[in-house]
């Protein structure tokens, strides 16, 4: 799998998941010092070659090859609160198929203090390089987990007593109103149709982000950012 950009390549560098660094010649001499402090294999290629390789011209003459992603385990988010020493708190995506906003939401999770993200196996983008990259490297470090069915998995967590919030603009009752200080679950929809119909009904409680300019939405990884900021700050005071 390939990544590129100076921010996610010297990222995966830090987290040891690099095999070998492609450089566009000519690059800035400190760029290469730095890189060789790594002592990862550098291949030195012209900067044409890499915008074919990677389909633009934003590689900011990084390239790198690391090991492809895997799901993790839903158990290693439960250990990773328990480690810290906090409920759980995790996202779920229902129908992100955007590896942007997937990449991004992954990103947002980890920053702000989520324990990790679930997806549904038919209905996510895949973990790719895209996902990867947008995700800056906090793949590294959060557990993204992937079930069969996620109306199900909510039944299943709700046994282990873990509250399922679910974003959802016609929603009555605000971001602010809801009670973070419990295991919690927070679901996000596709950006177009929001949570099918089976995961809606599962919820707990649909909350909504109150919106006061003409546009009535946000962006998926825009709404989850603001759901897991709100529940940190929540459980903070």
């Amino acid at each position: 799998m390939q990544i590129y950009g100076r921010n996610p390549v010297f990222e995966a560098l830090r987290n040891g998941e690099v095999l070998e660094v492609l450089v566009a010649k000519g690059i800035e001499p400190r760029i290469v010092r730095e890189l060789e402090e790594h002592n990862i294999p550098l291949k030195f290629i012209p900067r044409i070659e890499m915008d074919q390789m990677v389909g633009s011209t934003q590689h900011q003459g990084l390239i790198a090859e690391i090991a492809d992603l895997h799901f993790s385990d839903v158990e290693d988010i439960f250990d990773l609160a328990e480690e810290r020493g906090e409920q759980v708190l995790m996202v779920l995506l229902d129908g992100i198929t955007d590896p942007r906003n997937f990449g991004a939401i992954i990103r947002s999770a980890e920053v702000l203090g989520a324990h990790g993200v679930v997806v549904e196996e038919r209905r996510s983008a895949p973990l790719s390089a895209v996902v990867a990259k947008t995700a800056a490297g906090a793949t590294a470090y959060l557990p993204i987990a992937q079930v069969k069915n996620m109306a199900r998995f909510i039944d299943q967590l709700k046994d282990h007593g873990v509250w399922v919030y679910g974003a959802a603009g016609e929603a009555r009752m605000g971001v602010a109103q809801v009670d973070y200080d419990r295991p919690l679950a927070l679901v996000i929809g596709s950006e177009g149709d929001g949570m099918r119909r089976l995961v809606r009904e599962k919820c707990d409680e649909l909350v909504s982000i109150p919106i006061v300019g003409k546009i009535q939405s946000l962006n998926a990884s825009v709404a989850a950012s603001i759901l897991i900021y709100q529940a940190m700050q929540s459980r903070a005071k």
